[in-house]
């Protein structure tokens, strides 16, 4: 026998000191690639955590509201004073006065016009809606006293909320004689208690002396780079005046006289803070003298007598204040039955006043306020008041515009994949199509929104801002999205079956439609809800057709005038008023918690249905 040569079997190293390092090295790779995977995902944590309790913090306040529960009589006179019972009738009638009328009973001391203007400034335009609906559905109401909620404006509704100001109480150590019940009062203690407001008054203007300074330190620093600027002028005109060139003399002394206009002007501004900083800087130096609490200040009161006094002239043992809550009488208060307080920010930064402040810190001590769910966001329409505002509108604009998305995009979408991957031949064309239709899949939501200002609106003349045209705007927009789902679940049905089914007998229709379809459709409903909650979140396309109207009342049909929910948290959130801040954020948690429900169902769809093959 011939011996038969056997391959040379090449050896591996896995002993040796090298091939030893270089499974460390190995190992130590994979630990870090796994480490920057738990690395980015704990980031992406971070950052959701982040972005959602920043909305979450901002937005809960808008779920709930207060309100004042008062008696309110139910004047006749003012409601239907032909006793008529017109439901017509009662529903004209003056409630908002009934409910005026009813605060002002809060506060009988309060007669001069100017203040019950701002008394009534506490309650919001709509304070008499829910007086209003009571008695409509029960006119025996009138001519009796009814408690109800009344509600208050956003600002005094925000003050409860702990955005006003923080406040301080701080008990009377020495026995506080009161020069008056109402009006301008004196105040003096035995015990020099003012002696701490007026350190606070002191070191507010030391602050303000120094922001003074650095301001003036700042406009001293650019007059010194203008005064440079004025020097390269003078010289540019002498140049020009040598050369005698008309043009360029023109030239120079509009620039210098631009360059010493702007230096006198900055100038001026940085003497007159340097003169007042020197000022406040003299008046914190002076420990012993009575100084006057402006605006700019911490708000200083007195509460004595079951009455409130804003100090108005301070010093260490006496004070000078305006009775914004009038005292019960001007008896000497002893130690520890009368307090300073102190409201930590100034007025200037506040949306209420002191006496506002006064007022609504007596309507709590009284128990009338109270806080509850604000159902009216969920109830009522928008509003240029945001104690007012809500989103039905926006909800029922959504889902008349999603109603019209799902009509025309499911049936269309599906049956494009059925054609497109059981029965279109396999040529240049359909591959155009399918080039085109996952192109579109990636076209920005904008282009959508071109398209359906440029047709639906403009050629086709249908009605601006409406459920009907969105709907079509959005089913341009999530069909590709739909086909390619749809089309990717057909595909991952296994062949056999529809060829066990073509073995049967069965036709290729029957085959598709009897067997392959219902195999395929948890995976089209899962692309479906993706789709659509795709389109619940745009707003782009529909800020092209013209759906930013201001809707007060809900759409009843795909025609009327809608708006939608992130077309609706775009309008707030470029309103002024702060307490549309906390109705964006709300909004936003509205449209998250639809767009997780959506995305979970898919999910739950999928884990419910899916087959393994």
């Amino acid at each position: 026998m011939t011996d038969v040569a056997l391959p040379r079997v090449r050896s591996v190293d896995i002993t040796s000191d090298a091939a030893k390092a270089r499974i460390r090295a190995r190992y130590r790779a994979e630990a870090r690639f796994r480490a920057y995977g738990v690395a980015a995902i704990a980031l992406t944590a971070v950052f959701l955590l982040v972005v959602l309790s920043d909305i979450v913090s901002k937005g809960l306040p808008a779920f709930t509201q207060h309100v004042l529960s008062m008696e309110v009589l139910v004047d006749k006179a003012e409601i239907d004073p032909q006793g008529t019972a017109d439901p017509a009738v009662i529903r004209a009638g003056d409630f908002q006065l009934l409910v005026r009328n009813a605060l002002r009973a809060q506060f009988p001391d309060v007669t001069s016009r100017l203040g019950r203007r701002a008394l009534d400034g506490i309650l919001s335009s709509g304070a008499a809606d829910e007086l209003r609906r009571r008695v409509v559905a029960d006119p025996s109401l009138i001519g009796r006293t009814v408690k109800v909620p009344v509600l208050i404006s956003d600002d005094a509704d925000l003050y409860f909320k702990g955005t006003g100001t923080k406040i301080e109480r701080e008990p009377g150590r020495g026995t506080l004689t009161v020069g008056g019940t109402s009006g301008e009062v004196t105040l003096s203690s035995t015990a020099g208690d003012f002696a701490e407001d007026l350190a606070v008054v002191k070191r507010a203007l030391s602050a303000q002396a120094r922001a003074a300074r650095t301001e003036a330190t700042r406009l001293r620093t650019i007059v010194q780079s203008i005064q440079a600027s004025r020097a390269a002028a003078e010289r540019e005109l002498a140049t020009a005046r040598a050369a005698g060139n008309a043009v360029q003399i023109a030239a120079a002394e509009r620039r210098l006289a631009a360059v010493t206009e702007e230096e006198t002007g900055l100038s001026t501004r940085m003497n007159e803070l340097s003169e007042t900083a020197a000022a406040l800087q003299a008046r914190f130096e002076a420990p012993a003298a009575e100084e006057p609490v402006d605006a700019s200040f911490p708000s200083l009161l007195v509460a004595v007598n079951g009455g409130l006094v804003k100090l108005t002239r301070i010093g260490g043992s006496a004070a000078t204040g305006e009775v914004l809550l009038p005292l019960s009488s001007d008896a000497a208060a002893q130690p520890g039955t009368w307090q300073r307080v102190t409201y930590q920010t100034p007025a200037t930064n506040r949306r209420v006043t002191d006496q506002e402040v006064a007022w609504l810190e007596a309507l709590r001590d009284r128990g009338v306020v109270e806080s509850r769910f604000n159902t009216a966001f969920f109830t009522s329409g928008d509003s240029r008041e945001p104690e007012l505002a809500g989103i039905r509108g926006a909800l029922v604009g959504s889902a008349l515009t999603l109603l019209v998305t799902l009509v025309l995009c499911l049936p269309i979408g599906v049956a494009a994949a059925i054609y497109l991957e059981e029965f279109a031949p396999k040529n240049r064309l359909t591959e155009v199509i399918e080039v085109n239709i996952n192109n579109l899949a990636a076209v920005p939501s904008i282009v959508f929104g071109l398209l359906g200002l440029a047709v639906f609106l403009s050629f086709f003349g249908l009605p601006r801002s409406a459920p009907l045209v969105g709907g079509l705007v959005l089913a341009l927009l999530v069909l590709p999205t739909i086909i390619i789902a749809s089309r990717a679940a057909i595909k991952a049905v296994p062949p056999s079956i529809k060829e066990a089914a073509l073995g049967v007998g069965a036709s290729h229709q029957q085959a598709v439609f009897h067997h392959v379809l219902p195999l395929a459709m948890p995976g089209i409903m899962t692309g479906t809800i993706i789709g659509m909650a795709h389109a619940l979140g745009e707003t782009a396309p529909l800020l092209m057709i013209g759906m930013v109207a201001f809707i007060v009342e809900p759409a009843t049909s795909i025609t009327d005038a809608a708006t939608v929910l992130p077309v609706q948290i775009y309008l707030w959130s470029d309103l002024p008023e702060i307490a549309f801040q906390a109705k964006t954020a709300a909004a936003i948690m509205v449209l998250l918690v639809f767009l997780f429900v959506m995305n979970g169902t898919a999910i739950l769809l999928r884990k419910r249905f899916e087959r393994r093959w």
